[in-house]
């Protein structure tokens, strides 16, 4: 496959790198970054988090703002961040331009409806062909973790409960836990998916947990209590709920004081990384 290198910078001794590549999955060209630690430049090979950004994000957001680079490079774990959706000319967006649909919104799932089921599969993307893409690239190893943001929290929790065999372990900050029931996320799986509410049950992350019977693996979920969005569109407490119903095994933290931003994720991304590792 072809990969073009947009941008290349070295930060904590490893390397921050920006490509964009035609998508099977997307039929679109698409862009991520990729944080590879100082460990690679020796040719060792290196276990991947992956990490899903939120409503109007692309793969830039994480990578400036998280500051994350840090505890990566120590423990020697790559990051990749993925964008948020599919984008280029004739990708179809919200009618209306809202910043809760279409480009920058693509929710991490396949769409069904027209026009939207011919590019908005970002689904298949991040489970299926950017890992391939990694794993044949760059020197990283098939061991796998999940996190992200907001939507992006909804997509981490929702891919690794549907595919928990491939990764280690899982975790968000801030997620939309329960988007049939939230405007967000209503919005997303109708316009997507269509008035089937049935269908949106496979991407709404606590009722995958409430009915998990598969291997599970460790979650740890970050949510502020200062969070504006806390009430009408996160719902932890669903989430909470779903994972007493199953014994799943989810870490849940409420953050006193903390809001939706990368000022809350910064504070606590270095714990995630370290999660993830002890997992590895």
């Amino acid at each position: 496959m072809s990969l073009e290198i947009l941008s290349s910078a070295k930060v904590f001794d490893g390397w921050h790198k920006q490509y964009s590549h035609p998508s099977k999955s997307t039929h679109c060209n698409m862009r991520f970054a990729i944080f590879l630690p100082p460990q690679t430049a020796t040719g060792e090979k290196v276990p991947v988090l992956y990490w899903l950004s939120g409503l109007t994000c692309t793969d830039e957001n994480f990578m400036q703002k998280a500051g994350a680079f840090s505890e990566a490079a120590k423990l020697g774990i790559a990051i990749v961040a993925p964008d948020t959706s599919p984008r280029g000319e004739g990708v179809a967006d919200d009618v209306d331009g809202s910043y809760d649909f279409g480009l920058g919104a693509g929710f991490y799932l396949n769409a069904t409806q027209a026009p939207f089921n011919q590019h908005y599969k970002m689904y298949d993307y991040v489970v299926n062909e950017l890992p391939a893409l990694i794993e044949a690239n760059f020197p990283v190893t098939q061991q796998r973790a999940i996190s992200g943001h907001s939507m992006g929290g909804h997509g981490a929790l929702s891919i690794a409960l549907k595919n928990s065999e491939h990764y280690s372990s899982v975790s968000a900050f801030s997620p939309i836990a329960n988007p049939i029931n939230c405007p967000w996320g209503q919005k997303a799986l109708g316009g997507y998916l269509g008035e089937n509410q049935q269908d949106w049950l496979e991407y709404d992350s606590s009722e995958l947990m409430k009915n998990f019977t598969g291997k599970p693996i460790p979650a740890l979920v970050d949510q502020g209590d200062a969070d504006n969005f806390l009430q009408e569109q996160l719902k932890p407490q669903a989430l909470q709920a779903a994972a007493k119903a199953s014994a799943y095994p989810l870490t849940l933290r409420m953050q006193a004081g903390y809001d939706h931003s990368y000022y809350f994720i910064s504070t606590f991304i270095a714990e995630h990384i370290r999660f993830h590792a002890e997992h590895f």
